[in-house]
Parts: C-alpha cells; structure tokens; sequence
C-alpha cells in the first residue's frame, strides 16, 4: 500500500507538492489524551508520517468515554503505545516514535524541539504548558496550542486565534499571567484552539494526587475534545497547505 492508494482522496486536494510536504514534516505532539489523541489521528490520516507523541500516562478505565485509543482491551497500556498500534494500521509506513515521558523543566534538555518542523502543545499542567510555550518559540518551528477542553459542551463556541487574543479561556489567562510574573515571554506570536464556554461540574470526582498534582477532575467530553484534536491537526495540514498554495 502506498500513499497513491489510500491517500488518494487528500491527494486531489493538496496535489503533489502538498502530499511530498506532509510526508516530509517532522511533527511533536506533547500529550495524547482527549485532545491529543484525536489529533494525531488526523496528522495521519492526512498523510504526516513523521510523529514523535509524547505522554507518560497509561490508559484508564476514565479515559474511555474521550481518548481515541481507550478501550477495554487498552486500559493498562501506555497511552502512547496503545495509539501508535492504531496509528500505525492507519498507515504501516509511518514513522511513529513514542517517549514515554512529560516535559518539565527536569526533562525539556531530552527533547530537541528544533529538530521539528511543528510542535503541538495538548499537555494539561499549567507550569510546564508554559515552559514549552517559550521554549518552542525560540525555535523555527511553527506551535499550535491547545487551550482548556475541559468544562465545555457546544462546539460552535469552538474557536482558533492568537495567543494573547484568547477570551473567555481560564488556562490561557493563567498562562499569560505566568508570563508577566516572570517576565519570561513566548518569542513570537502562535494560534491556540479555545472556547470561551465555561461550565460548572455538576458532580465532584476526587483523585489521588499525581505527579501533575492533579486532586480534582473536571468533567469532558469526547466531541469536544475531538474537535479541538482534530482542530490543532487542521492548523498543521492547512499551514502546509497554503505553503504550496500561497494564493488561497
């Protein structure tokens, strides 16, 4: 099977020079759950075959009703695993690398984040989340970043703009207020995915704390979070789109 075949259909929408593009960028996407994981579905379905995923939780029984990969013969495997095993019946020829890790200021020196061509933040904690940011923008490498999934339920409200133009996101607050505390900025300008709906948990979850330092759960659900998935991976596929296609 080769990228004639099953490719076919992207193919006539991007031509030639579009499928050589996707083919050849080299792509990081840190965090693999309910946004993550639907995004680097669509990154390989659109013919990105060049995928470094990165998340060091294994799948559980509560991932089931929004991760692409959670289902009862996965609870137990890491994340990453599981969804390289279906990424890779997508398409065989796949470059799929796992690191079975998170990004802290501990472990930022293992990832050579100029080596990509594109760098896709879907990770949760808020400390490292901002570390990434600015880390990513000191490179040449195009980000896109997912702002709070959670506590929403209607996706027109489902939007993308810049970073500092982000309304109504309690996580992307947070962040900026990160970055004006320590006077430490994201380099250049970059496009988050958000929603300015803000619900409330109707129910209360208590979890044992984590290494995120997670106590508390928020609810979410899969359309939601599939829709920002699948949202960040149109940012990558419609960049490189317009780059052979400058005109549209």
């Amino acid at each position: 099977m080769n990228d004639n075949e099953w490719g076919q259909r992207t193919r006539l929408l991007v031509g030639d020079e579009g499928m050589a593009r996707l083919s050849e960028a080299r792509v990081i996407l840190f965090g693999v759950g309910g946004v993550g994981s639907w995004c680097a579905e669509s990154l390989v379905r659109s013919g990105i075959q060049h995928l470094t995923i990165v998340d060091s939780d294994c799948v559980a029984v509560t991932n089931l009703n929004r991760q692409l990969m959670a289902t009862n013969k996965t609870i137990g495997q890491p994340k990453v695993e599981a969804l390289k095993e279906r990424l890779l019946t997508i398409n065989p020829q796949a470059e799929i690398a796992t690191i079975e890790d998170i990004f802290t200021e501990e472990t930022a020196d293992r990832f050579p984040l100029a080596t990509y061509d594109y760098i896709i933040d879907a990770i949760d904690s808020l400390r490292d989340k901002a570390l990434l940011i600015r880390l990513a923008t000191q490179t040449n490498a195009r980000l896109f970043s997912s702002m709070g999934a959670a506590l929403k339920m209607d996706p027109t409200r489902i939007r993308v703009a810049e970073f500092w133009k982000v309304t109504g996101d309690p996580l992307a607050r947070a962040l900026r207020n990160i970055f004006k505390r320590s006077k430490q900025f994201p380099a250049h300008k970059f496009q988050c995915v958000y929603s300015d709906e803000l619900l409330q948990n109707k129910e209360k979850m208590e979890l044992e704390e984590n290494q995120f330092h997670k106590v508390h759960a928020n609810g979410s659900i899969s359309h939601i979070t599939a829709i920002f998935g699948l949202t960040l991976a149109g940012l990558v596929v419609q960049d490189i789109y317009t780059s052979v296609s400058p005109s549209i």
